[in-house]
């Protein structure tokens, strides 16, 4: 199965590169819910702290500033530490 990938802090290019601020933006209080992956999904955090735990799999911490990638496929489940807003693109 396939990891959370993280990439701390990425750098101004690749976040234009990607064309990350014309994704759209999804927002969560402060919750706990299962999620699953139909399709990969690349995200940047603007706001918020969250630990996704994978089925299976070891807990991962993701916030502020973390361009994450979810693999396709992937059941886990979200605990919303802090409110989040980010930034979200479905697919390749």
């Amino acid at each position: 199965m396939k990891n959370i990938t993280v990439v701390k802090n990425p750098d101004h290019e690749k976040l234009q590169e990607l064309g990350v601020n014309s994704w759209p933006i999804w927002t969560k209080e402060v919750s706990e819910f299962p999620w699953s992956y139909d399709s990969p999904e690349t995200c940047y955090f603007l706001e918020g702290d969250v630990i996704v735990t994978p089925q299976g799999g070891e807990p991962v911490q993701v916030g502020k500033g973390d361009l994450v990638t979810f693999p396709e496929g992937m059941a886990c489940s979200w605990k919303v530490l802090q409110p989040v807003r980010k930034h979200y693109k479905f697919g390749h």
